[in-house]
């Protein structure tokens, strides 16, 4: 009888952890009048960029991509996108549950 609670309880703990996890998406428009080569999107607990997101696609001025993100702890991510003169534009601590990303010219990063 104790083994079955016991297995309750583990199955209750791993169904909630599972019910937890941010399953969801990040749209993200270009307006900077430039192509977007490149979009890492990291969750806000990695120290890395994560792979680019565009793979062998780019984001033209003034579309828009949607980035599914799945199984994470939270719906906090760091966002850089870089376009075709190699400028970055970086978002940090963004929560897509709540915000999408509108890359503009006002957000480019400075070095």
């Amino acid at each position: 009888m104790l083994k079955k609670v016991a297995l309750v309880l583990l199955f209750a703990l791993f169904a909630s952890a599972a019910a937890m996890a941010f399953d969801g998406y990040v749209d993200i428009t270009n307006n900077t009048g430039y192509t977007i080569y490149y979009i890492y999107v990291s969750h806000h607990t990695s120290d890395d960029w994560e792979e680019d997101v565009l793979d062998d696609e780019v984001l033209l001025d003034g579309d828009t991509i949607r980035i599914t993100l799945e199984g994470y702890s939270d719906s906090i991510f760091d966002i850089m996108v870089e376009d075709e003169d190699g400028d970055t534009y970086t978002f940090w601590d963004i929560d897509v549950e709540v915000d999408d990303i509108e890359v503009t010219l006002a957000d480019l990063d400075i070095e």
